[in-house]
C-alpha cells in the first residue's frame, strides 16, 4: 500500500496531520507494508526566492485581520499542534519559497531518506524557529541527517529536481488538491486536511481490505446460527 502526501513544509496543519498519520501507522496491523510517500506543494509559489518576512503581519493583511486577531488564531492552532506534541511558536514564524526545500526531499526520496528529512525540516522550522528557504539554510539539516553536503548543494545549484517538484504540483491538481495536507492511499482514496488519527485509520483499513478481497471457495457442512441439524 502506497500512501502519498502533498504538504508544504512551512504549514501548520501539515506537521499535525504527519503526526496523525503516524498515530494512525502505529494502530494499523499491515503498517510494515505501507510506503508512505512526501510529495510537494507550494502554499505560495509566487514568494520570490531569496526573499523572507514575517509570517504574521503578512498573514494578517491577506486575510483582513488585525495583528492581534491573527494572532489569537495562530494561538489556536498552537494548541491543536500541542494536543499532538509539537511546540509552535506561529507569533514569530519567518515566511519563505519553499521550492529549495522541496528540490531537497526529492533527492533525499531518491537516497531513502525523505521521511527523515520532511520531519528534520518541519521541526526546524515549527518548532526550533529556523529558516528553510537558503541553500545555506537547507545544506546543515541535509548533513544532518546524513546527505553528502557537496552533492546537496550541487543539486540545489543545477536544479535538477525541479521538474519533479513541478509535477508533484500538476499531479496534485489534477487529483483535485486545493489544499495541504492532501492524503492519498493507492491513488484511488484522498482525504483533505490534517484529518483526526481515526479517520486516517478508517481510510486505511478500507484501502487494505479492498485491495486484499476475501476469497472463499464454495460452501461446506457446517452449522448456521445454534442449527447444527444433520
Amino acid at each position: 500500500m502506497q500512501i502519498e502526501v502533498w504538504s508544504d513544509v512551512v504549514c501548520p496543519w501539515c506537521y499535525i496531520g504527519k503526526r496523525r498519520l503516524e498515530t494512525a501507522l502505529e494502530k494499523f496491523p499491515h503498517r510494515d507494508q505501507v510506503e508512505v510517500v512526501w510529495r510537494s506543494f507550494q502554499l505560495d509559489p509566487t514568494i520570490p526566492e531569496g526573499t523572507t518576512f514575517p509570517t504574521l503581519p503578512a498573514l494578517a493583511e491577506k486575510y483582513g485581520r488585525s495583528v492581534d486577531e491573527m494572532r489569537q488564531m495562530q494561538g489556536r492552532v498552537e494548541e491543536m499542534a500541542a494536543g499532538e506534541g509539537l511546540r509552535y511558536d506561529l507569533a514569530n514564524g519567518i515566511s519563505g519559497n519553499t521550492l529549495l526545500a522541496h528540490e531537497l526531499l526529492h533527492l533525499a526520496t531518491e537516497k531513502g531518506k525523505g521521511g527523515e528529512m520532511k520531519e528534520r525540516l518541519l521541526h526546524a522550522h515549527f518548532e526550533e524557529g529556523r529558516t528553510v528557504f537558503s541553500v545555506d539554510d537547507l545544506v546543515p539539516l541535509a548533513v544532518e541527517i546524513g546527505l553528502d553536503e557537496a552533492e546537496v548543494r550541487e543539486v540545489l545549484a543545477d536544479r535538477r529536481y525541479l521538474p519533479a517538484v513541478r509535477e508533484d504540483a500538476a499531479t496534485a491538481q489534477a487529483l483535485g488538491a486545493t489544499g495541504v495536507p492532501f492524503f492519498v492511499v493507492d491513488r484511488k482514496y484522498g482525504a483533505a486536511g490534517a484529518q483526526p488519527a481515526d479517520l486516517l485509520l478508517q481510510l486505511l483499513e478500507r484501502a487494505w481490505a479492498d485491495a486484499h478481497p476475501l476469497i472463499t471457495v464454495p460452501d461446506a457442512d457446517g452449522c448456521e446460527g445454534d442449527n447444527c441439524a444433520v
